[in-house]
């Protein structure tokens, strides 16, 4: 595997790190600002809409541009963010350097996905974007309770600090080890790109990136009430479930991206998403057993980090395919996809919340996870008709 992938999965994990640290660190910042914890909690919600809204805008405007070129200056601005971040003084002013900085994040993981697969063999591309997510999924292991524990034996700031030297040390690895990367050969404006969003082969694979994203923060978000409440376990016990998710999905992340190439989508999304949608109801069963959920967070994890990868290679190649001219847009929908499903099933979660009862955040991502069948289940994963559907809507527009 060509280093620069590992470069761009380094810069994944700095990337990662700075949208899951903050988990850990709201009741402090809340604290220093003389906010509500639920108003802290903004810098979360904020940051995954952000993600949503602005990256395909922003993939689209900047499609034109040199690739290697954008990649680095992506990263430079993330890492003079989380400066700013790092060193803001009022809370409105974190809230939008947060809401900036997302919008980098999702256009430099969008991105950053197309390239790593364009440095390998298509048939090594599933893998390829599987190292890149595995550095995102590493941050979830190490960002929260890593974060939570510099922030709390020193400051909420610190955190913020780290990832920005991460970030520079990202960029350097990136100049030192990416080739030249033109940019792409673009046919339209940036209407044009967006009507990908009309797009008949790729918007029911953004449904099942946003369907997979959202069956497993349906209940992920609720995992800390339902480990104490349900469980009973305490604050450490939190972030070992924590950890152990985090260690299934990195697990998920590279299997994911190996049965995406060995099996094809088709296959491997029915995998992925009967795995979740087994392993999040086996909660029901579980959640009262200490050890019996270690072994059901773990093994959720894995299935759920699954989807990712194969989703992100699947739509870049049948983007190659119906819309070469707009690779790079359709790689960044999908990422706003992706947390578009993150938002919506925090909210879906939410709604199904009963008191301190977290389970019942089970049957919002068992409902979501079957939803995700049955797209795969009707879905023309031959791509024959679809392909020649979309290359016509997109000519059109």
């Amino acid at each position: 595997m060509p280093a620069a992938v590992f470069a761009l999965a380094f810069a994944a994990f700095a990337i990662g790190t700075t949208e899951f640290v903050i988990v850990g660190l709201l009741p402090d910042i809340a604290s220093a600002f003389g906010i509500s914890v639920p108003t802290a909690g903004l810098l979360v919600s904020f940051y995954a809409l952000a993600i949503t809204v602005g990256t395909p805008l922003v993939s689209a405007v900047t499609a034109r541009l040199p690739r290697r070129a954008l990649l680095l200056g992506l990263m430079t601005f993330f890492t003079l963010c989380n400066v700013a971040a790092g060193l803001s003084g009022a809370f409105p002013t974190l809230l939008g350097v947060r809401i900036v900085m997302a919008v980098s994040h999702g256009v430099f993981f969008g991105l950053g996905t197309t390239v790593a697969m364009s440095l390998v063999p298509t048939e090594r591309s599933g893998r390829a974007v599987a190292i890149m997510v595995t550095g995102l999924t590493v941050a979830m292991v190490t960002g929260v309770p890593g974060g939570t524990w510099v922030g709390a034996l020193m400051s909420w700031r610190l955190p913020f600090l780290v990832v920005a030297a991460m970030g520079a040390l990202s960029t350097v690895g990136l100049w030192l080890l990416l080739p030249s990367l033109p940019s792409q050969k673009i046919a339209g404006s940036i209407l044009s790109q967006l009507s990908l969003l009309r797009n008949k082969a790729l918007m029911p694979l953004y449904g099942l990136a946003a369907l997979g994203m959202g069956a497993t923060f349906a209940v992920f978000t609720f995992l800390s009430p339902l480990l104490t409440h349900t469980t009973g376990l305490g604050a450490e016990g939190v972030t070992v479930g924590l950890v152990v998710f985090g260690l299934g999905s990195v697990v998920g992340t590279l299997g994911g991206g190996r049965i995406s190439d060995r099996y094809g989508p088709k296959l491997s999304m029915n995998i992925a998403l009967t795995g979740l949608a087994v392993s999040v109801a086996a909660l029901m069963v579980t959640a009262r057993q200490p050890v019996l959920v270690m072994i059901n967070l773990f093994v959720w994890g894995a299935f759920a980090f699954a989807v990712p990868p194969i989703m992100q290679a699947t739509v870049v190649l049948i983007a190659r395919r119906v819309a070469p001219q707009a690779v790079g847009t359709a790689s960044g929908l999908n990422v706003a996809a992706f947390n578009l499903g993150i938002s919506g099933g925090s909210f879906l979660g939410g709604l199904a919340l009963v008191k301190q009862d977290a389970l019942t955040t089970v049957y919002v991502g068992v409902a979501l996870a079957i939803a995700g069948l049955i797209v795969v289940a009707t879905y023309r994963w031959s791509g024959r008709r679809s392909d020649a559907s979309a290359r016509d809507a997109f000519g059109r527009c």
